[in-house]
């Protein structure tokens, strides 16, 4: 079993306390005993869920919010080299430690699954999580999104196997040494640090050279980037590479996804038996996330029947085709779709759950950089929704870009023939949804910016 608290890690002081990976990290430690502190640029949920931890938040960043006995630093790579946290770290000559650094350091002395792609690595680790503490095995986990069941991202088990998120944006992923390895994808995303395909390719070679000997690969069979990073790695022959999709040649085979409303049913060929389970969000997508799963599973010794019946104890994960609620007939559910290959995804999983209904969106696009590069096929994949509004893009952390704006996916759906509209005033946008929504619709709040607070008020207007 791994130890209480890392070595020099048990006063850790984390700068984005609040982060999806930070968080998650933040409160494992905090569950195995170490006086945790750290800040945020803002008060949230979050921030609360860690103080009744017993980890001490602080609101804004500023140098005396370090602790005189801090043990150590953790940041992620959106964390400024301004910081004056991170300056008086420096100053006092106190170790920074990389957020995948203090992940990988949690994994040690258990069973560790990462699970990697362009998308689904959220929902894919959320599905493992909760199906593996279904059958009883407590695992640990750290995830980039709250378990709709537990309300967290992160928890530290008493089993001896850890789920987590393997971040390939900055090629932290490197970081982790798995016992079982899933990639979902390979696809050229996050342009500030990828300039090709090649690099990306490289990046993932590199994380399916960390498995360890005697570990398994759980990859797409389906995916074209998937497929040839597969090829890439087949010399390697210290450890199990098992495919899944539907294609023919796939080790776990997809034989039928059937839609069921927001949910699905999905029949598998392994070895040379059927099985037919429930996967509760709807779509192809997030049904071969759950097969990734079940295949993981399959490869630490779990039986598949097994795995298959606690998959239906999942019930999604925030922000993931998450239902906020229905007021006046209209149904509003929330996306974190944020390349086109994702805004895709959903918009057909939803579609196909509409059953005849509107399907209308409200999209934030994400990152300047993204949309430079991707924003013609953002527009594009907006042609699946029967009406769209598209906001401002949401900058997180990067600066602007001189003539990359909202326009380019606008002018880009309006060429292929989608009704989309430009809005540039967030708080305008409840009045403008129930000024087009109609009983029976469903309403779509689509990024990975706060496009997600709408929801909730988008709600409040119908209602009234």
């Amino acid at each position: 079993m791994a130890p209480a608290v890392p070595t020099t890690m048990d006063r850790p002081h984390f700068i984005g306390i609040g982060g999806a990976g930070m968080s998650g990290i933040a409160k494992i430690l905090a569950q195995r005993g170490a006086q945790v502190a750290g800040s945020d640029a803002k008060e949230s949920a979050t921030a609360e869920a860690l103080r009744a931890l017993g980890a001490t938040v602080h609101i804004g960043h500023a140098a005396e919010h370090l602790a005189a006995d801090a043990t150590c630093v953790v940041v992620s790579s959106a964390i400024r080299a301004d910081n004056p946290e991170l300056a008086a770290a420096a100053e006092r000559g106190i170790p920074v430690v990389h957020r995948s650094d203090a992940l990988a350091r949690l994994m040690d002395g258990l069973r560790p699954i990462a699970v990697a792609g362009t998308h689904g690595k959220t929902t894919t680790t959320s599905m493992l999580a909760v199906s593996l503490d279904a059958l009883g095995l407590a695992p640990s986990y750290a995830i980039g999104g709250d378990l709709n069941g537990p309300g967290t991202n992160a928890l530290h088990g008493s089993g001896d196997i850890f789920v987590a998120e393997a971040d390939e944006s900055d090629r932290s992923f490197h970081k982790y040494a798995p016992e079982v390895a899933i990639v979902l994808n390979v696809e050229l995303d996050h342009h500030a640090n990828y300039a090709s395909m090649d690099e990306i390719y490289e990046s993932f070679e590199t994380f399916v050279g960390r498995v360890r000997p005697g570990g398994t690969l759980v990859i797409s069979a389906d995916q074209a980037g998937a497929r040839e990073l597969t090829e890439r790695v087949s010399g390697r022959h210290d450890i199990e590479i098992v495919t899944y999709g539907t294609a023919e040649d796939a080790d776990v085979r997809v034989l039928k996804v059937t839609p069921r409303g927001l949910s699905s049913e999905v029949t598998i060929l392994l070895n040379g038996k059927m099985l037919t389970f429930a996967v509760s969000v709807p779509g192809s997508h997030y049904a071969h996330n759950a097969v990734a799963a079940l295949a993981a599973g399959v490869a630490l010794g779990i039986p598949a029947h097994n795995l298959a019946s606690a998959l239906g104890k999942f019930t999604g994960v925030g922000r993931r085709l998450q239902l906020k609620g229905e007021a006046a007939g209209v149904q509003v559910i929330d996306s974190y779709a944020h390349h086109p290959t994702e805004m895709t995804a959903d918009l057909e999983a939803i579609r196909g759950a509409a059953a005849g209904s509107r399907v209308l969106v409200v999209f934030q696009p994400h990152l300047f950089s993204r949309t430079q590069e991707l924003g013609t096929e953002m527009g594009q994949s907006l042609t699946l929704a029967d009406a769209s509004v598209v906001l401002d893009i949401y900058p997180a952390r990067e600066d602007p870009i001189p003539g990359i704006t909202s326009a380019l996916i606008i002018d880009a759906a309006e060429k292929a023939g989608a009704d989309v509209r430009a809005e540039h005033d967030m708080t305008a946008i409840p009045d403008v949804v129930a000024g087009m929504a109609r009983p029976g619709d469903l309403v779509l709040t689509m990024g990975a910016g706060d496009v997600t607070d709408l929801g909730p008020k988008i709600l409040a207007r119908l209602e009234s």
